[in-house]
């Protein structure tokens, strides 16, 4: 009876020690906000010169924050004009580009990572810009790495 006993206070006390006694094998970070472009009402409608574009980041953060963030810095330009959308995608895949292009350049946003944090890259499209297809590339730097994307955006003339 006496060997019962213990068995039993094995299989009950061992378990326990086990599961106190573990601790993390390193420190636990979680993974940090990731940063798009963009809302498509800011994309999907038509400029004007004089008119600012204003790019409204995606934000996803992570259900658990861990450490501090890294640094990230979120840039967006617009280039253009161009006659047609398939002469912005044959620029874009390194084709000889259009004479005559000009380019408009958000100031670089970086983001403090904080919860609800909306971050947006504003970028003023001249006056006397030329109505026609625009370019606009935006990116995501963080550390070493960068990632990039573009959208098309058409400025009509002032009526």
């Amino acid at each position: 009876m006496h060997a019962s006993r213990v068995r039993l206070l094995t299989c009950l006390v061992v378990p326990l020690l086990a599961a106190c006694s573990t601790e993390p094998a390193g420190p636990v970070t979680a993974a940090p906000a990731t940063y798009t472009c963009c809302e498509a009402q800011d994309v999907d409608r038509l400029y004007q010169p004089g008119q600012t574009l204003t790019v409204h980041w995606t934000v996803e953060s992570p259900d658990e924050r861990g450490g501090t963030p890294p640094q990230v810095e979120l840039t967006a330009r617009l280039t253009g004009p161009f006659a047609t959308v398939g002469d912005v995608k044959a620029a874009t895949e390194g084709t000889p580009s259009a004479p005559g292009l000009v380019t408009f350049t958000a100031a670089p946003v970086r983001p403090s990572g904080t919860p609800d944090e909306r971050p947006v890259s504003t970028i003023v499209i001249a006056p006397e810009a030329k109505p026609g297809y625009y370019n606009l590339v935006t990116s995501v730097r963080s550390d070493d790495n960068t990632a990039s994307g573009g959208s098309i955006v058409r400025v009509v003339p002032k009526p």
